[in-house]
């Protein structure tokens, strides 16, 4: 067995070393565009360039280490290559640690109280009822569902929304485009945990979040191609929504001057909602690879079809 490691913006030994020690009977090499390489059977990647897939097209199969594939969907793939990725990996549990903080933040209002003490301020604020702030969550996936049952443990009536029908414990549920308005008109918060597809860009834009109750809030942890980042400053201004927690932006790093920063109504974080885990990737990886090796089916496979 013959594996490639191409990671833009990540140091490889890390990984090329963890998959020596996973998989001591393959070799394990790092890609440089470039230099001549021998023929791999599997590619371990992270926003690889065609060029990777130019010089490698009898590749049986890539393994994503992140979430989402839309980088790599976005390349002239081999046909007979498989695109694989990650199931978990630790991450689903960092995505629900993170959208609880940013809902609970913005049900509680710390941000106001945070203010207050700032200017030396003390005082409390009425509290709000669970009721009258129901989450909206966009994409049932694997992260999705584990967002929307840690939501749902704290006691907000959660919304789900997919394209297919999907049945989540304490989870009132909507799907397709025909369910989708009723799902918006439902919720007072929206998470979008969508994967990035040409059906799904630009989904977060004055229709969809202005369907959303008066005084919504936005977190954004999928993909900044789903943000229509005009729509959401209008609809802040305007007043129907009451900010946003973004962690995902079509340029990352954001640049100098970007609305977005410094907007009193929004909170940043740069794209850390949920970090690969690098040991846990590797062992279910290495795990996936030998089951194919082995001719079995593995959990996982993108269907380039719907592009998730």
């Amino acid at each position: 067995m013959h594996i490639l490691i191409c990671l833009e913006g990540t140091p490889a030994e890390p990984w090329v070393e963890g998959f020596r020690a996973a998989l001591p009977e393959a070799t394990v090499d790092v890609w440089q565009e470039g230099q001549a390489h021998t023929v791999a059977d599997y590619g371990v990647v992270w926003r690889p360039p065609q060029a990777f897939f130019d010089d490698q097209p009898q590749l049986q199969a890539v393994f994503n280490i992140g979430a989402g594939v839309d980088a790599i969907l976005q390349r002239e793939l081999p046909a007979a290559m498989q695109v694989v990725r990650l199931d978990d990996a630790g991450m689903a549990v960092q995505m629900a640690e993170y959208v609880c903080q940013a809902v609970i933040r913005h049900f509680r209002g710390f941000d106001r109280y945070e203010s207050d003490m700032r200017a030396g301020v003390w005082q409390s604020h009425e509290p709000r009822r669970r009721a009258d702030c129901p989450v909206g969550v966009m994409g049932l996936g694997v992260l999705g569902q584990r967002v929307a049952q840690a939501l749902a443990a704290f006691e907000f009536p959660v919304n789900g929304w997919s394209r297919t029908p999907r049945a989540v414990d304490g989870v009132r549920a909507y799907s397709g485009e025909a369910g989708l308005q009723d799902f918006l008109h439902a919720s007072q918060v929206l998470v979008c945990l969508l994967p990035l597809t040409p059906e799904t860009e630009n989904i977060l834009d004055r229709r969809t979040l202005g369907a959303l109750r008066p005084g919504g809030y936005l977190i954004n942890v999928a993909r900044g191609g789903h943000l229509v980042e005009q729509d959401l400053l209008d609809l802040i201004e305007e007043g129907h929504l009451s900010g946003a927690t973004l962690d995902v932006f079509r340029e990352e790093p954001l640049p100098q001057g970007h609305a977005f920063l410094q907007h009193p109504r929004l909170v940043l974080t740069p794209h850390t909602s949920a970090i690969t885990l690098r040991e846990d990737s590797i062992v279910q990886i290495a795990g996936k690879m030998r089951a194919l090796a082995q001719g079995r089916q593995v959990a996982g496979m993108v269907d380039r079809e719907r592009a998730y």
